[in-house]
């Protein structure tokens, strides 16, 4: 290996090593302070609220400059169609590998957890979570973090309807490209602050909720965990090695550290979409697919959702000493676990509509909610992480489907000739 080649590699790791330290220094002073380390909290907060800031305007205008911006719609079909396809497809493999595992190693065995009541659970009306999953109610809630898909939706349907103007279109489109620039470069100028940021809140947390590891959900941290490690080396290789072989594989670990890293610790896709967005340049997904693929993917593709729905229905059929057994006991587990992951949102917590989902839909006691509630809480962190850099696999098995097998190879020479490195 040369000495420039050499550099290369060293620069593209130099952040994330950047970032790995200051988690663990992070963790170290979270779990020597306590719950004195809550102190450092405002400054994690600092950085979760810059990307929140960001995120909202971010996600409009890449997706409808990237929509605007396509003289063939017949590709936005392509790129649609093989995004669900392969959303669809990941969520299952997900679902069943945590299927086999909680048959080999029961998640409620031997556990003893005292149930509480829980207040105020709605029932689960399908047709009313569906409008409220994809639409609002007026223009100024699209403005939210909250409701991701909807603004989506719009987006998909503004850069349509500017692409559908041609000529007429051009200005508009040209300012959106130009706009989705402005705030990518925000997104740069923010991700300096990061170490810190990261660090603080990584002490806040350990300090604070560090001890609940060790109580009586540490059977199903001790299942859950290890099952993400091994699904995002293992499926994640995978899936990278279709998209591109073994230069695939190579591109999507080397540029993914930064996204997991930020999805570890800020607890959501939607906060990790600016950092996603510029891995995922840097592996050569063309922008089309990635503005696209990337923003439904923070809020409708859950790799780890559905990981977590398995173990959590799991537990509690072996809570209530019900036989989690049976071709149609799986296939709703798996039906509730790939469906319940489009109503989920991109943010903290979002993950308590699909925990009503599962009791309600199976007739558990009202209890039984805060008891899957806590598991969703304390799985959260390596769920989300799972969630958003399946993203970016994803958006690369959707290239490759789309360009064809060579894209990997045909991107990789004209980073090389931009002087971009991606290896």
């Amino acid at each position: 290996m040369n000495k420039d080649k050499k550099q290369r590699i060293l620069e593209s790791y130099r952040f994330p090593i950047i970032l790995i330290s200051s988690i663990v220094v992070g963790s170290i002073v979270g779990l020597i302070m306590g719950k004195k380390a809550t102190i450092f909290k405002p400054l994690g907060d600092i950085f979760l609220n810059g990307m929140f800031t960001i995120v909202v305007p971010l996600v409009f205008f890449t997706i409808s400059s990237a929509i605007a911006n396509m003289a063939n719609l017949k590709r936005l079909g392509k790129i649609l169609k093989n995004l669900l396809l392969v959303f669809v497809v990941t969520g299952i493999i997900a679902s069943v590998l945590m299927i086999i595992v909680v048959n080999i190693f029961p998640p409620a065995q031997g556990v003893n957890i005292q149930t509480q009541v829980a207040e105020n659970i709605k029932p689960f009306n399908t047709s009313e979570q569906i409008v409220s999953a994809l639409t609002v109610k007026d223009f100024p809630e699209l403005i939210s973090r909250k409701n991701m898909m909807p603004l989506i939706i719009f987006s998909i349907f503004f850069g349509l309807c500017v692409s559908m103007l041609k000529e007429k279109g051009k200005i508009v489109s040209d300012g959106l490209n130009a706009l989705s620039e402005v705030f990518l470069k925000m997104v740069n100028l923010l991700m300096y602050y990061a170490p810190i940021g990261l660090g603080a809140y990584f002490a806040a947390l350990i300090g604070e909720f560090g001890p609940q590891l060790l109580g009586s959900y540490a059977r199903v941290i001790a299942i859950y965990y290890p099952i993400c490690i091994v699904y995002f080396i293992v499926a994640f290789a995978g899936y990278s090695y279709f998209a591109g072989g073994k230069d695939g594989v190579k591109v999507f670990y080397r540029n993914i550290t930064s996204p997991a890293i930020t999805s570890l610790a800020t607890q959501s896709s939607i906060a990790t979409l600016p950092v996603n967005l510029e891995a995922s340049k840097r592996m050569g997904i063309p922008k089309d697919i990635r503005e696209i693929v990337l923003p439904i993917g923070a809020t409708a593709h859950m790799d780890g959702t559905c990981l977590s729905s398995i173990l959590k229905i799991s537990f509690l059929f072996g809570l209530y000493s019900i036989p989690f057994k049976g071709i149609g006991t799986y296939v709703s587990a798996v039906l509730l676990s790939v469906l319940g992951g489009v109503v989920m949102s991109g943010v903290p917590g979002g993950g308590l509509i699909g925990e009503m989902l599962i009791v309600n839909m199976y007739g558990l006691p009202a209890e039984a909610f805060p008891i899957i509630a806590t598991i969703g809480y304390l799985v959260d962190p390596i769920a989300t992480m799972i969630n958003s850099t399946g993203d970016s696999v994803a958006a690369m098995m959707i290239t490759r489907i789309i360009e064809g097998k060579d894209w990997m190879k045909k991107k990789l020479t004209i980073c090389e000739e931009n002087n971009i490195n991606v290896m």
